[in-house]
Parts: structure tokens; sequence; C-alpha cells
């Protein structure tokens, strides 16, 4: 009876040690994108209110774009994305880099991308098979990212590479927005769903989100990749335990 007793003991003290090997595992990935980063519990700083901001500003956008004010609506964009840059050098700065940023910052800013591609669609200065890209390419970036960081505590920095592809896309979306200035086409082609390549004049905005959409592809590709390792890694350790 008592070896049995020792037994059970000793199982019950190795699961213990397991489940707290496990949560170990998790808590040092949680900490890596957290404590040690100096990433803090804090919602009202001063980088949160300008994303909140920011938000804000993306129906009052669409509502100008919409009523044909193209100018203002381009100015409320500009804004919007230049706040993006202004929130995460006072974040850094400052040291005021927070949990709810790290998901609030890059969801706002993919609104704001797909809120300014679907505009463009709307007013017929964008083709669809580009809107549909970016989008793509926001939805695996966001959902992706959100589900890494808190599920398993996996944070992939952003490379300057993706930071470059997104001011291409901005300012692109911003020029097409007051459609100016105009460039002549290529004439390469005659298929319309090409603007930049027929011979018909465009804004020359349409070539930077060109390049923002390439280096985008880029990019995210090595978003994926790097994540895909950085899951396999925590899992190997969680088997091993």
């Amino acid at each position: 009876m008592g070896s049995d007793f020792d037994k059970l003991s000793e199982a019950e003290h190795t699961n213990s040690e397991g489940h707290e090997g496990v949560k170990a595992i998790v808590d040092t990935f949680t900490d890596r994108m957290g404590d040690e980063d100096g990433v803090s519990s804090k919602i009202l700083t001063v980088p949160n209110i300008i994303s909140f901001c920011r938000l804000l500003l993306i129906p009052i956008f669409l509502i100008l774009l919409l009523k044909g004010h193209d100018v203002a609506a381009a100015l409320v964009f500009a804004f919007a994305a230049l706040s993006d840059c202004i929130d995460g050098f006072i974040a850094r700065k400052t040291h005021a880099v927070s949990k709810l940023g790290q998901i609030l910052d890059p969801f706002v800013d993919r609104l704001l991308m797909a809120s300014g591609a679907i505009g463009l669609i709307v007013v017929g200065r964008l083709p669809i098979w580009m809107v549909v890209l970016v989008l793509l390419r926001d939805a695996v970036l966001l959902v992706g990212g959100t589900w890494l960081l808190k599920e398993k505590g996996i944070r992939v920095p952003v490379i300057f590479a993706g930071k470059v592809a997104t001011t291409f896309l901005f300012s692109g979306f911003a020029f097409l927005l007051i459609n100016w200035p105009i460039v002549n086409g290529l004439g390469v082609t005659t298929a319309a769903w090409l603007p930049g390549f027929t011979a018909a004049t465009c804004s020359v905005g349409i070539w930077f989100v060109y390049a923002g959409l390439l280096l985008g592809i880029f990019t995210t590709s090595y978003y994926v990749i790097k994540s895909a390792k950085a899951l396999h890694q925590v899992n190997m350790q969680l088997k091993s335990m």
C-alpha cells in the first residue's frame, strides 16, 4: 500500500512539474514581448490615444470622399497615415509601448488601409484586383499576427521593408484620392485592369501602389515564414517537456 501511495505521489508530482514546465515556456514567450521590452498594460497612453483618434478619422475620410470632397478626404487620409509614424515614435522614445497598443495600432493601420482601398474602388480610381490583394494581405497580417500574439505570445518584429511598403501604399492612395499629378501611361497593353501600363493617362499614385504591392508580397512572405518558425519552436519546446 505504501509503495502504491509513493508511486501515486510521484506521478502527481511529475504531472505538476510538467504543467509548470509548459506554463514556464508560455510565460517565457509572453515575457519576450512583454516586460523585457518594457511593454506595459496601460490603456490611456499617448500613443493609444493617437491610435483612437486615427480610428475616428476613418469614417470622416469616407464621408468626405463619398460626398466628392477629394482634397479634404486626401488631407484627412494623409494626416491619419502620418499619425501612425507619430504614435510609433512617441511610444519608442517615451517607453510607452503597451500591450493594447501592440494590437490596436496594427488593427487601425489595416482598417485605414482597407478604407482607403475600398474608397478608391468606389470612386473608380483603383482596379478591384488591387483592392483584393491589399485586403487579403492585411487580413493575413492582422488575423495571423493577433492570434500569434494572444495565443502563443509570439510577436514577429516589423521589418523596415514592411514600413516602406506601407508608406508606398499610403502615399499612392493619397495621390489617387486627389487624382494628381497626372502622367502618361506606358502604352504597352490595352488591358484596362492594368492602369499605368495602358496608353491612358493616370495619377502618379498608381506607381506607388504597384511598388507597395510588390514589396508587400515580399514582406508578407517573410512574416509568414518567421511566424511559422517561431510557432514550430514553441511547439517543439512544449513537446519536449
